[in-house]
């Protein structure tokens, strides 16, 4: 496909052609017909379905109950012989952990004695990408938060609500708090809204929640947006929510509807209590918009920020607000004022700053008309501001980037007039005082509608497919929550910094690359509970995502990795794995991460210490496969370049793998490689395969780049590799897991094809560049379909990690009998490129629906699940390779194409 196609393809979010190719007819696998989440919405006895929302997504009765309990992995759930074979491992975590916590005060990278608990809460976070984070629940609780990069709090700041007063006659004839909980403060408040009346339907990046008022003919419906829109690298970036309330009234009398948003100076923290903290009312009029709202100053040691919360003024709407009550009392005052006139009394002027142990909470009201058998609307946003971060060795200061959100009225003001330049970045343009939210407000408030319309543009062909399964609808965009609220971090990039540490490789990235520099510099954890940043051995499978929907980013994120490939960090340390003296970093090897928030991430990479990762034989394949993999999507050919010498340094450092000279690299005898917990030795399927793959790439990254000399080279390597591969491992139904006739060593892995995986979602796998055998592929994937995920759960969960080839799970270690969400996806997408369409969705369906509808974990998507009872790692990472099945799909699409075009 040439360049413009490829691009265009990409541009309208890869899903474009999808229904002329399903009028073509093509084969689509649909699952069950059952209505997504259908099981979930049981208890909703409301009448209204609401105003505007679509027809996919995850939808959930705020009275529904989850029947199934789950646990996180501990130490006990290890069987004993996994126990006594990792004895050492756990002695030396100890020591660490204590070390770690007790001396050092600091927060673990991975705590195994305080995971996070399955709490069935959460709903779509608010905000953009790199400003940090609030989740909303389902049931409207504030839950999760995430201002400080890269580090989570999870607790429930009960006042912060919306609650609803509606008028007759001059009287006030309902208020409620729009919450089913009860709590034990703000008892004056009207709590307990019966869930059976309410229900929440989330589709990437906004959610609806709607509320039948009992007895009042009254539905309102509460839209939140938040300004994820794909290829664009302004207003995704914004730290901002907006809510927006369309209030419907099916009465025979007008009414005056009144709604409070409600919030709290502060996450819930004890930093709450500190003191220091002071709101003040504010307003803002430019080009004829006009919005009032109250701002939260929040004083902390680091990382001061400020929230707003505002309302648009339009014709018949009237605000007021309170700039501060006490959220620890009975909240009588504020309930009666409001009670009182549907308003609250606007005092002027800024409120004292708390003293030590107050806390403080402020209220917006926008109180209008609703005539009868019609309908009004009522806008707020949420806004924060922390333009300046320390991580947690506080070392450093950083600005955070947020690009062309400025309004035009601003622009006119501070912009320069060279229309060449398109990115801005937020702190250099507004300073670095935290004085931004009143614009981020005004801003968010008058732009959301087109927000909703690139949003919609980007979503809808997909959405109108009626050949795609409704669940992978909603798994599909709702997946993508983890981009922004994976503790992401993005930081503008100053033109002194260099990411080389003036190390080079010749003919290698430059000191400041210019889309480094451009777009700035992005990081996400591996998992909220794995606190690492970029963690490549996982990024590998969530790249698609980035790549599809911001390539930019990916980029930038590819470039600061290649730069730590030249740096190195002598200073030694013990793995806790082995217990041996190792360095930080090696020079020419991938790091297994870009370092931990509550460190000084880029400046100490590798703060995984469990393994040796130097001598993991996957990082650096997985660096090259995504090198050309991107390059393919976008073709970038300076970034082809310049990573071409990284390629080589790394495959180099590669090669000292293949011990006996066949072409094929072997494992070491333990977990070397993004399987941690499962040992593997010798040629391997998935080391070895992804070994051949990406010695494929080279092959094909040489040809573009007219080195003879290196094609040959790898050409040699790869067709000598191919024959041992196959000698070796292939026993005529699927590639065996490894080579040391181990009790395992047959065992049928279903991620024995991720290098097929890549190599197709690459372009290539066909003629000249077959790496493996198409038959041979097939083959394995109906044996993974027929074991790993219909022997599984009768088929309901996915595909198991590991199974032996008499159906029954392989135990052999505390990960070959999980299921890894992540590699499901990329399972899944594998099938559909060689055709088995119906198979891979069966696959990703069972898994879906046991994390989304069964097990309650959505918007906290874990690594992984057992077959009972356990599962491991919250809110992770890998999960986001749901995009590969889109990939996939459009793909296919493109082979269509062409066929009928030779045609």
């Amino acid at each position: 496909m040439g360049r413009s196609r490829r691009e265009e393809s990409h541009r309208q979010g890869l899903c474009g052609g999808w229904v002329d190719c399903m009028r073509r007819g093509a084969k689509v696998g649909m699952g069950s017909r059952k209505p997504s989440s259908a099981e979930l919405m049981q208890e909703y006895a409301g009448g209204a379905d609401g105003a505007g929302l679509p027809l996919f997504g995850w939808r959930i009765c705020l009275a529904h109950q989850f029947r199934e309990q789950r646990k996180p992995f501990e130490a006990s759930d290890v069987s004993l012989a996994h126990m006594i074979d990792h004895l050492g491992l756990g002695i030396r975590y100890l020591k660490w952990w204590y070390r770690k916590t007790r001396i050092e005060k600091k927060a673990p990278f991975i705590d195994s004695f305080n995971s996070i608990p399955l709490r069935q809460i959460y709903g779509a976070p608010l905000g953009g990408f790199g400003g940090g984070t609030i989740t909303r629940g389902w049931r409207g609780e504030f839950c999760r938060w995430q201002l400080n990069p890269g580090m989570y709090t999870y607790d429930t700041v009960i006042e912060n609500q919306f609650t609803v007063c509606l008028r007759k006659n001059g009287q006030t004839i309902y208020q409620q708090v729009l919450s089913v909980e009860r709590p034990h403060k703000l008892q004056s408040w009207n709590w307990g809204y019966c869930g059976e009346y309410a229900f929440y339907h989330a589709l990437y990046p906004r959610a609806w929640t709607v509320y039948n008022l009992p007895g009042q003919n009254v539905t309102l419906t509460c839209r939140q947006i938040s300004p994820i829109i794909p290829h664009n690298y302004m207003d995704t970036s914004l730290p901002v929510g907006v809510f927006v309330w369309e209030i419907e009234n099916q009465n025979e009398e007008d009414l005056e509807v009144s709604l409070m948003f409600t919030l709290r100076n502060g996450a819930g923290t004890k930093d709450d209590q500190k003191g220091g903290h002071w709101n003040e009312p504010f307003q803002l009029n430019k080009e004829g918009e006009h919005i009032s709202g109250v701002l939260l100053h929040h004083s902390a040691p680091v990382n001061n920020y400020t929230m707003a919360i505002s309302t648009r003024h339009k014709q018949g709407l009237e605000i007021s607000h309170q700039t501060e009550f006490n959220p620890n009392g009975l909240g009588q005052e504020i309930w009666t004022d409001l009670l009182q006139d549907g308003k609250l009394d606007s005092l002027p002027g800024k409120c004292k700053p708390t003293e030590k142990g107050q806390v403080t909470a402020a209220a917006i009201v926008a109180t209008c008309i609703v005539p009868s058998k019609n309908q009004n609307v009522v806008e707020f946003c949420l806004a924060w501001d922390m333009p300046k971060i320390h991580f947690g060795s506080r070392e450093k200061e950083h600005a955070r980037t947020r690009k062309d959100y400025l309004p035009s009225w601003l622009y006119h003001q501070i912009l320069p007039s060279s229309p060449s330049q398109k990115i801005l970045r937020y702190t250099h343009f507004f300073g670095t005082s935290g004085e931004a939210a009143p614009a981020l407000s005004h801003y968010s408030l008058t732009h959301y509608r087109d927000w909703e319309q690139k949003i919609n543009d980007w979503q809808d062909p997909i959405l109108k497919n009626g050949q795609l399964p409704d669940w992978y609808k909603s798994a599909l965009f709702n997946e993508l929550y983890f981009i922004s609220d994976g503790g992401t971090i993005w930081l503008q990039v100053t033109d002194d910094v260099n990411i080389t540490n003036g190390l080079t490789i010749q003919d290698g990235i430059l000191p400041l690359p210019k889309v480094l520099k451009e777009y700035g510099r992005f990081a996400y954890l591996e998992g909220q509970e794995y606190r690492m940043y970029n963690t490549y051995d996982v990024h590998f499978y969530a790249s698609f995502a980035l790549i599809m929907l911001w390539p930019k980013l990916e980029l930038s994120l590819q470039y600061d990795i290649a730069a730590a490939v030249l740096k190195e960090d002598n200073t030694q340390r013990i793995h806790l794995m082995n217990g041996r003296l190792a360095k930080v970093n090696t020079a020419n090897v991938v790091p297994h991460d870009i370092g931990d928030p509550d460190d000084e991430p880029w400046e100490r990479v590798n703060a995984y210490l469990i393994h040796d990762t130097a001598d993991w034989k996957d990082l650096n394949l997985k660096f090259v496969l995504q090198v050309y993999r991107d390059y393919y999507l976008t073709n970038d050919r300076t970034y082809l370049k310049d990573m071409w010498s990284v390629c080589k340094a790394v495959m180099e450092s590669e090669l000292k793998f293949d011990t006996d000279g066949d072409g094929l690299i072997e494992n070491s005898g333990y977990a070397d490689q993004t399987y941690d917990g499962w040992a593997v030795t010798g040629p391997s399927a998935y080391c070895g395969g992804l070994w051949l793959a990406s010695v494929c790439v080279m092959c094909k990254m040489a040809e573009i780049l007219k080195n003879d000399e290196e094609y040959k080279k790898y050409k040699d390597i790869l067709e000598r590799g191919k024959e041992a591969f196959e000698r070796i491992l292939w026993n005529g139904k699927y590639y065996n897991y490894d080579s040391s006739k181990k009790c395992y060593s047959n065992s049928v892995m279903s991620d024995q094809c991720a290098g097929q995986w890549f190599v197709r979602a690459c372009g290539l796998g066909e003629g000249e560049y077959e790496v493996f055998p198409k038959t041979h592929v097939l083959c394995a994937l109906k044996t993974i379909f027929d074991l790993n995920v219909m022997s599984f759960a009768n088929g309901t969960m996915g595909a198991v990690n590991g199974m032996r080839p008499n159906g029954t799970i392989d135990t052999s270690s505390v990960q070959s009998d999980e299921v890894w969400i992540g590699v499901v996806y990329g399972l899944a997408a594998t099938m559909i490129q060689e055709g088995l369409v119906d198979e891979g969705f069966k696959t990703a369906e069972g898994t879906y629906r046991t994390v989304w509808e069964r097990l309650g974990m959505a918007f906290q998507t874990p690594e992984a699940y057992c077959k009972k009872n356990i599962y491991r790692s919250l809110a992770y990472m890998r999960p986001l390779s749901i995009w590969s099945m889109q990939l996939a799909l459009d793909k296919m699409h493109d082979q269509l194409n062409v066929s009928d075009s030779s045609t």
